[in-house]
């Protein structure tokens, strides 16, 4: 499984998840099969409110799942409609939250509990 956190800075399986998505200046990938790690600076940084392209932003890069602290309804969509679902990153580290996410012990993130940009918090 590919898995893709946004983060602000790379520290490997230690960084932290990014508290918003289209905002993120990188994703990292993390394959959960062979460990591998990738970094892929965000591409879209600058877009506009509501016009978020992960296809752009993550380089046409395949994953099957996006852990992110906040991400609004249009990236949902566009994510989900790729194939990759998307789910609430906690506080701690990548490490952390990959073991979460293999308990099953993250929210899915959907276009109805997205960030709607009056009370999440995010950058």
């Amino acid at each position: 499984m590919k898995v893709c956190i946004p983060v602000s800075e790379n520290k490997g399986i230690g960084s932290k998840p990014y508290n918003h998505f289209g905002s993120a200046p990188l994703f990292l990938i993390v394959d959960s099969e062979n460990e591998e790690l990738r970094t892929i600076n965000n591409g879209d940084l600058d877009h506009d409110h509501g016009k978020c392209q992960p296809l752009k932003a993550l380089e046409g890069q395949m994953v099957d799942v996006v852990l992110v602290r906040g991400i609004g309804a249009g990236a949902i969509v566009k994510l989900n409609s790729m194939g990759t679902k998307v789910f609430k990153a906690m506080e701690g580290d990548i490490a952390e939250n990959l073991n979460l996410l293999k308990e099953n012990k993250l929210m899915e993130f959907t276009v109805e509990n997205g960030c709607n940009h009056h009370d999440c918090g995010h950058k």
